[in-house]
């Protein structure tokens, strides 16, 4: 997809250094850098090894890496079809308030509707006011109602034991 000084292309193996920046400049601006144990080569190789199970697009701004989005297939039994969970859509700060944001989220809803997939879905930080601005601007709920619960580490492991 080009949009004027916008483009944005599907994610290939040569990419994942690339990826990596990206996903550890978003969790600086999310105060989460503490929370990274993602490697280069673990990312590599669940995005582009023998089956991939998660997918990523590439925004370029006049040619410079501007942003990703990275996603994966879910399902929903209520609506009875696979959706998309976005699970990073970032920007470099230096390109924000370009549509590229708009653009890579347009890229991954447009394959939803071409697959006849039945949701596009995503969490936004509570205290990113802008983010949450843009998505509502989007036509998206802001679903207060739900929270996302997560097991890891030491809790993943102890629940998991076997009685």
């Amino acid at each position: 997809m080009t949009d004027g000084a916008i483009s944005i292309r599907r994610a290939a193996k040569g990419d994942a250094a690339l990826i990596f920046a990206f996903v550890k400049e978003l969790a600086a601006f999310e105060h989460l850098s503490h929370e990274v144990e993602a490697t280069q080569a673990g990312l590599a190789a669940a995005m582009f090894g023998d089956h991939p199970r998660v997918f990523a697009d590439i925004a370029a701004y006049a040619g410079a890496p501007a942003g990703f989005g990275l996603w994966f297939y879910t399902f929903s039994s209520f609506v009875g079809r696979h959706g998309i969970w976005i699970e990073d859509l970032y920007v470099r700060e230096t390109f924000r308030g370009k549509g590229i944001g708009a653009a890579l989220l347009k890229r991954i809803a447009r394959r939803c509707a071409e697959e006849g997939l039945g949701r596009l879905e995503w969490s936004v930080l509570d205290w990113n006011e802008n983010a949450i601005r843009f998505y509502k601007s989007t036509g998206a709920q802001v679903m207060e109602e739900w929270r996302i619960c997560r097991l890891v580490g030491k809790p993943l492991a102890d629940f998991a034991k076997p009685p």
